[in-house]
């Protein structure tokens, strides 16, 4: 499929499933991808035809898709829209070159002209990482089994497969001390969201899903000067949504979580507060599941789609639609996001479904 049928199908699900007419009912078009992996400049007019957009308001993010879900709630809290629309896609299998993309993000002066593969910065930090926090080693192996396990049960997930921790860690070393499986596999897909302000989800659906809580945040983009130690931009995000929730991460029933590379999972669980890197393992056994989807090593990195595909999996969870994979008794989600190496950039949704909200983020819902 093209780019373009992928934005079509997904853009049709969502509007049947939310009962709306693009024409007629959607007032705001968000559109989340960038050029440089589009290969196209100014990719905000390739956008509309596919998604029912054509001569209507539409903006593009380029960022994560969780940035463009923020940009849309805003627009409905400005009270002038009532009903948005946010897509987001991968095509990664057409990239020809995509390190050489990733290199861009370097700083052109000191960083890019190393020619360095940018999984390097990775390999790097999950060895500061390791050696600073108390995470085990063997965890991040874990963290493989149990989200291809989780796959399984996934029809949309890529990469699903029965691994154990041993045969993660005897898989190749590719940027030390990381091993093949503990790195996501691209994928491609698209995802679309339907928004709407409270009286509209109200009319729309018996049971929306609530935005309780945003937050989006950019730590430095200096190699140099980051901590390489610490997910930064998740706690500070993780910080504002739950300040604008009113409940904080930890009492979530489940967490889709960025596990772009294994150890990113347990770093990204420390940063919302879930558990200490050293712990991990036993909240795994005792505490409410992450990344039930199978995150990105299960089902595939579909780079910036990533978090809005992340987060259609917790709108699923939460209205009870997640077939097998299914945490019973589901009524609040939390959903990270993390853009990739070289960034520091990420973002944190709160949700609840169930009717336990609306709270905070202006009454906006993912109907």
């Amino acid at each position: 499929m093209s780019y373009k049928e992928l934005m079509y199908e997904a853009a049709v699900k969502a509007y049947e499933d939310a009962g709306v007419e693009p024409r007629k009912d959607v007032e705001s078009f968000v559109g989340v991808s960038e050029d440089f992996w589009e290969g196209t400049s100014i990719f905000d007019e390739y956008l509309p035809d596919q998604i029912g957009g054509a001569l209507r308001p539409v903006c593009t993010i380029g960022g994560d898709g969780l940035a463009g879900v923020a940009n849309a709630a805003m627009q409905i809290m400005t009270g002038r829209i009532g009903v948005a629309a946010v897509e987001s896609h991968s095509k990664l299998s057409e990239v020809d070159r995509p390190l050489k993309v990733l290199q861009m993000a370097l700083d052109p002066v000191l960083n890019r002209p190393l020619d360095l593969n940018p999984h390097a910065l990775a390999g790097l930090e999950m060895a500061r990482f390791l050696d600073g926090s108390g995470a085990k080693r063997n965890d991040c192996a874990r963290v493989v089994a149990k989200n291809r396990r989780n796959a399984i049960a996934n029809p949309l997930a890529a990469y699903p497969a029965r691994v154990t921790s041993e045969l993660v860690l005897r898989s190749d070393e590719t940027f030390s001390p990381m091993r093949r499986l503990e790195m996501s596999a691209p994928a491609d897909g698209a995802t679309v969201l339907v928004l709407a302000s409270e009286e509209r989800a109200r009319r729309l659906s018996d049971d929306p899903v609530w935005i309780d809580g945003m937050g989006w945040a950019n730590d430095t983009p200096t190699l140099e000067a980051r901590d390489w130690a610490r997910a930064r931009y998740a706690e500070w995000s993780a910080k504002r949504a739950s300040k604008m929730a009113g409940w904080p991460s930890k009492k979530a029933d489940l967490f889709e979580i960025d596990d772009t590379y294994a150890y990113k999972e347990i770093q990204h669980a420390g940063a919302l507060g879930l558990c200490k890197p050293a712990e991990y393992a036993g909240f795994i056994r005792e505490g409410p599941p992450i990344n039930p989807s199978g995150g990105s090593l299960g089902c595939g990195h579909l780079m910036d789609a990533t978090g809005l595909f992340r987060l259609g999996e917790a709108v699923d969870q939460l209205r009870g639609l997640a077939g097998r994979r299914q945490v019973k008794g589901a009524r609040r989600a939390v959903v990270q996001s993390w853009r990739g190496v070289p960034t520091t950039a990420g973002a944190v949704l709160m949700l609840s479904g169930r009717d336990g909200g609306p709270a905070g983020a202006g009454k906006g819902a993912v109907a």
